[in-house]
């Protein structure tokens, strides 16, 4: 336990800073209660207390200071130096000499350090010490280690400005050296984090500042190569226009990769590269495809038959057929199995019959039925399988496909598409 020892002292209030033991520190007199405390230690060998003052009240403990000297400063305040002798706690009021509150006083000193202490000592110097370096204050941490004792190590917390003053009462009035290591290093160890935290925000910031700047410095240098080639200046807006519509478009994550790729490819390529225009027409076709759009089904059966019966005489069998699948679908949506990418998710149905019976006006029907958008791609006389499922790039005059530009042309990434004329696809000697 810490030993104590009894007498009287003349009351100095404090309310804006704590003076510990071994502190030295300019106190100026302010207040009328102040000066005659300064006044009465000449009747107590220059000693007094000091005890600050938190919301009206004094804290429990205050420290026993010794007067090294006293005058007035530059603006004729008149002000004090004490030295901070030992920790205090305060008794009853008694009378004394002047106008000034003199107490009882039972002076506390710190016992010796035990393993625990030292140990917590150690650890404190530790976290405080990588506080001050990554401040940039590496001579105060030499000073910190110059300290040996653990109860001093763990005052020279009031020295910190991450502190607040109720803080730095509570280190005061932490009179066992033990409880007051746990408390200066649970502070410390949250101002260190929190410090790292800053480091690591102003790091991200740095390198992600750098990395604008040294694109920007690249991209001035590739505009300046390209004026003199005399290549088009206004590259740099078709770029910058192919990334603002990468960046509101609904492109999946694979098919945005793969665009920013070709964007990257088109920014590297010469405008008299073929490769150029092979690029360029890709990008578009990509960045205008409507990405994420699709319309909602409605799966009303009572009135998708009311639909066909409208546009539609007769053709009982095939309207039964088409009324199947759309039950069908709609089973599978309140047993939630609807919307389930891939292949299969869909449902062909071919229509057969003689010109003019109806077949194309049946999918605008189910469209219209369904609330989608309806596309119909003509098939008679394409030769080619290139025209329904795209060009290679590679080929000159390379143009997607009949399908990507019906979708294009919807607005929507799941439009009822009617497949006309598919019988009067070509077919020869080499097959259909």
């Amino acid at each position: 336990m810490p030993e104590l020892s009894t007498e009287t002292l003349p009351l100095l209030p404090l309310t804006s800073g704590v003076v510990l033991p071994g502190m030295v520190v300019t106190a100026t007199l302010e207040t009328p209660e102040s000066r005659a405390a300064a006044s009465a230690a000449d009747d107590a060998g220059d000693q007094l207390l000091l005890v600050p003052k938190v919301d009206g009240r004094y804290a429990r403990v205050g420290t026993v200071a010794k007067i090294e000297n006293a005058g007035e400063l530059q603006g004729g305040q008149l002000a004090i130096v004490v030295r901070g002798l030992a920790r205090a706690r305060i008794g009853a009021g008694v009378a004394g000499t002047g106008s000034a509150t003199w107490v009882e006083v039972e002076q506390i000193d710190d016992p010796p350090a035990t393993e625990r202490a030292a140990q917590l000592a150690r650890e404190y110097r530790a976290v405080v010490e990588s506080i001050l370096e990554a401040r940039g204050a590496q001579q105060v941490a030499e000073l910190l280690r110059g300290i040996n004792d653990p109860g001093q190590i763990a005052d020279t917390a009031v020295y910190s400005p991450d502190l607040s003053f109720e803080q730095k009462v509570e280190v005061l009035e932490a009179v066992d050296v033990e409880q007051r290591l746990e408390k200066v290093l649970a502070w410390a160890r949250d101002t260190l984090a929190e410090v790292e935290l800053k480091d690591r925000i102003r790091k991200d910031v740095s390198e992600g500042l750098e990395k604008t700047q040294r694109e920007f410095i690249l991209r001035q240098q590739l505009a300046a190569i390209r004026k003199e080639l005399g290549e088009d200046e206004d590259g740099d807006g078709v770029l910058d226009a192919y990334r603002r519509k990468v960046e509101e478009g609904k492109m999946p994550e694979a098919v945005r990769t793969a665009v920013e790729r070709e964007i990257g490819r088109l920014e590297r390529t010469s405008e008299q590269s073929p490769e150029h225009g092979w690029i360029r027409t890709w990008l578009d076709t990509m960045t205008e495809l409507p990405w994420g759009e699709k319309s909602e089904d409605t799966l009303d059966i009572p009135e998708a038959r009311r639909v066909l019966d409208a546009d539609h005489t007769g053709l009982e069998d095939v309207k039964d057929r088409i009324l199947e699948y759309l039950a069908v679908r709609k089973l599978r949506r309140e047993r939630g199995l609807a919307d389930q990418g891939g292949r299969g998710a869909g449902a062909i149905i071919a229509l057969v019959g003689p010109p003019g019976v109806g077949k194309t006006s049946l999918g605008e029907s189910v469209a219209r039925a369904m609330g989608r958008k309806f596309v119909r791609v003509a098939l008679g006389g394409i030769r080619d399988e290139a025209e329904i499922r795209g060009h290679r790039r590679t080929y000159v005059g390379a143009q997607p496909g009949r399908i990507a530009r019906a979708i294009k042309e919807a607005g929507t990434m799941n439009p009822v598409f009617l497949l006309d004329e598919v019988d009067k696809v070509g077919a020869d000697w080499r097959g259909d």
